[in-house]
């Protein structure tokens, strides 16, 4: 039998995880609040509250992603179709934008399930990347260099709030190792942190691209409204087709 511990309703109300809609929750906890309780099945406090509002705010934009772009193509391909041209936009929250949070936290949720010395798991773990060429999740940026600006932030902000423990600990080491191996300095960037972040309040590595796709999604109606006021879609097409030659076959 299909059951559900979500929500139900009937003709006179609604019930969301025990709670009543009307009586417990509208006006009463925030959306930060409801997304932490629907998904974790416990309401969060004060501290867990804060981080994850910081980390959705941090998620939600990022100026002109490729996840924005195809947004606006759509929303001007397919006007006053909210939902495709978000939806569309969303597809590309992965292991390159936005979504790499979830490869992080689940190097660090393995890393201190697995106990002994970080040090030593992080040496192990970042020699398995650089033998396939592989980035570690949560590092490096195309863009902020030397630094990602909203990392250190994050992360001092869950220090501030009593959060900060063995997973930011683990972020720390892992990101000591990272630049060992590389020779070179390399950002822990916005993900990453987030990534450390999530785990520190509860939410585990297997749901943690989700809330950037909550949070993304806010950003994305942005795109769409201010595309609506300025057809930037169509310039975007213009200036694609100009810059990319056509070649033949035989060229």
């Amino acid at each position: 039998m299909a059951t559900t511990k979500i929500a139900t309703a009937d003709a006179t109300s609604v019930t969301i995880r025990g709670k009543d809609l009307v009586g417990d929750l509208i006006g009463k906890v925030s959306f930060t609040e409801l997304t932490y309780f629907l998904t974790t099945g416990r309401m969060p406090d004060a501290a867990q509250t804060r981080v994850l509002d910081a980390c959705l705010v941090t998620l939600a934009e990022h100026g002109f992603t490729p996840g924005a772009l195809v947004t606006r193509l759509l929303a001007d391909s397919v006007p006053g179709q909210v939902q495709v041209a978000i939806a569309g936009g969303l597809m590309t929250v992965g292991e390159v934008f936005a979504g790499t949070m979830e490869g992080c936290a689940a190097l660090l949720e393995a890393g201190v399930a697995e106990g002994g010395d970080p040090s030593d798991y992080c040496k192990r773990v970042v020699a398995e990347h650089r033998a396939v060429k592989k980035p570690v999740p949560g590092f490096g940026h195309g863009f902020h260099k030397p630094d990602d600006p909203r990392t250190e932030p994050l992360l001092t902000l869950a220090e501030d709030c009593g959060v900060a423990g063995k997973y930011i600990g683990m972020l720390r080491v892992l990101a000591t190792e990272v630049d060992a191996q590389a020779g070179r300095h390399i950002t822990i960037n916005a993900t990453g942190a987030i990534g450390a972040l999530l785990l520190e309040i509860g939410v585990p590595a297997n749901i943690a691209r989700g809330m950037a796709v909550v949070s993304r999604s806010a950003g994305l109606l942005g795109h769409i409204i201010e595309e609506s006021e300025t057809r930037s879609a169509r310039e975007i097409a213009r200036l694609t087709k100009e810059a990319i030659p056509y070649r033949s076959d035989d060229q």
